[in-house]
This record gives C-alpha cells, sequence and structure tokens, in this order.
C-alpha cells in the first residue's frame, strides 16, 4: 500500500543586505544606464591613450580644425592640438581629480561629523559651530585664494575642492551617528567594555554608512564640476591635462569655434549625470525603507 507522504516546503534561503540592495539597484533602469555610462568612461580613460597615442600637446594640424576635418574626429583646438587624444588623456586626470578630492571631502566630513554625533555636548557645539563658519563661506571664491596663494598644482587643486566640500558629509555623518548611538547593539557593546573608538569605527560607522556613500558618490560629481570651474578662471595646471583646462583654455575663442568648449563640456555633463544617477539608485538600494516596498 501507498503511505501518504508529507512534504516541507524549501526553506528560503536569508539574502545578505549587500545581495538585496544589489537586486533593488539592477532593477532601477536610470542607475544601470549610469553605470554603463560610467564605466564606458573609465574604460576609455584607462585604455583610450594606449589605443590612440597622439600627445595631448603636439601640435598636429592646423588651429580650429573642425570634426572630422583630416582624419580629426574631434578636431583640433586653438595650437592645433588634437582634441580626441586631449579628451582621452584629459578623462584620467579628470576622474583622478573627482575622486581624490572626494577622498578629502569624506575623511574630513567623517572625522567631524562622527566626533560631533558621538560625544555630543560642547564637543558637537564647536565642531557644528566651525562646520558652519565653513558652510557659510563662498565656495568658489575659498577655493580660487587657496589655490592662488599655493599654487595650481593638481594636489592643490583637489585640497582646495575637498576643504571646502566637507560640511555635508559631516552633517550627515552627525544625525547617523546621533540616531545610531542609541540602538541596543551600540548600548550593548558600550556596557561590554568597548572603548570609545572601538564603538565610533567599528560599531557605529559600519551601520552609519550608506547616507555616507551615497553623499560620496555624488562628491566625485561636485569635484569634477569645481574643477572644471577653477580651469575655466584660468586656476589649472598649464602642464597637465583635464576636461576643465581644455575649456579653459580654449574660452576665449568659444564664439569662433565652439566645439573647443563644447566637446570637453559634454565629456563632463555626461559623464556628472552618470554619477548622479549612479548616485540616486544607491540612495534608493541602500535605504531599508525603501527597500521593502
Amino acid at each position: 500500500m501507498m503511505t501518504d507522504q508529507t512534504i516541507d516546503p524549501p526553506v528560503a534561503k536569508a539574502r545578505s543586505p549587500l545581495s538585496e540592495a544589489w537586486e533593488m539597484f539592477r532593477h532601477n533602469h536610470s542607475a544601470m544606464v549610469g553605470l554603463g555610462l560610467l564605466v564606458l568612461i573609465v574604460l576609455a580613460a584607462i585604455f583610450g591613450p594606449l589605443l590612440y597615442p597622439t600627445d595631448p600637446f603636439d601640435m598636429v594640424w592646423a588651429p580650429f580644425s573642425p570634426p572630422g576635418e583630416e582624419g580629426f574626429l574631434l578636431g583640433t583646438d586653438y595650437l592645433g592640438r588634437d582634441l580626441l587624444s586631449q579628451i582621452l588623456y584629459g578623462a584620467r586626470v579628470t576622474l583622478i581629480i573627482g575622486l581624490s578630492a572626494a577622498i578629502v571631502t569624506v575623511v574630513i566630513g567623517v572625522t567631524v561629523g562622527a566626533l560631533a554625533g558621538f560625544y555630543g555636548g560642547i564637543v558637537e557645539e564647536a565642531l557644528m559651530r566651525f562646520t558652519e563658519f565653513f558652510q557659510v563661506l563662498p565656495t568658489l571664491l575659498f577655493s580660487m585664494v587657496i589655490v592662488a596663494l599655493f599654487g595650481a598644482s593638481l594636489p592643490m587643486i583637489t585640497f582646495a575642492i575637498g576643504i571646502v566640500s566637507w560640511t555635508a558629509v559631516a552633517r550627515i555623518t552627525r544625525s547617523e551617528f546621533q540616531r545610531v548611538r542609541e540602538l541596543e547593539y551600540v548600548m550593548a557593546s558600550r556596557a561590554s567594555g568597548a572603548s570609545n573608538s572601538k564603538l565610533m569605527f567599528e560599531v557605529i560607522l559600519p551601520n552609519a554608512l550608506p547616507p555616507i556613500i551615497v553623499q560620496s558618490a555624488l562628491m566625485v560629481g561636485s569635484a569634477i564640476l569645481f574643477e572644471a570651474g577653477l580651469s575655466f578662471l584660468g586656476l589649472t595646471d598649464p602642464n597637465v591635462v583635464s576636461w576643465g583646462q581644455i575649456i579653459g583654455s580654449n574660452r576665449q575663442y568659444i564664439l569662433e569655434s565652439s566645439f573647443t568648449v563644447t566637446i570637453p563640456g559634454l565629456a563632463i555633463f555626461i559623464t556628472v549625470l552618470a554619477i548622479s544617477l549612479v548616485g540616486d539608485g544607491l540612495n534608493d538600494a541602500l535605504n531599508p525603507k525603501l527597500r521593502k516596498r
């Protein structure tokens, strides 16, 4: 005789928060478009100069040759230098400046925000007044002063951008630390004798990272725009090619040969747009309230 057998339903495997975040991110079509664009830009920055090894400082043809003339896909600038070569080589410098300035911003902002949010009281009051001082400064003017005083080298430009842009990260970090420090697992770690530094950087910070990561991603785009603004005003290293430097060196010919400014401007626009789309996707993916929809 056949006996009835009960079959237990399959037990669903628990998914990690990271896999859930990636699942939500990849279903965000605009974020995936932004990620695809960003990957192409990074690949062009890495491999473009190898595949198209023309020196961006070489005067290869007549100045202001329009795109497509004599085999120059993007034309030439006011000195007859190949614009395509400048765009490919400049992509490296522009992305490095954006990433480096974002790192400076995050280091300063997280340090100030973490100390203010963790300790509170007079420490928070002093650090928040310090933050407000930098917040009310005209950022472009302040960075111009720094670059003009200490030189327009890439490290100084990166530092100038980072030193005026950290306040938003500091405020986000402070609010997250204030929220997380009162949770039960933090209180349990404190009761078990964990030091303040361990509580800050090993217990609280990992759980406060999602909004900081989103803000950091957006800071890369802001830094690229900032560098372009400084370069447009002539505050850039003339010995290094960046997209902003291309715009700055050709700015006085914008009406005669607009393509010399439009092409690097479009490169900046597409890159910043891609970073913004990825940042919005990260915001949705790393927000637990949106993940549960």
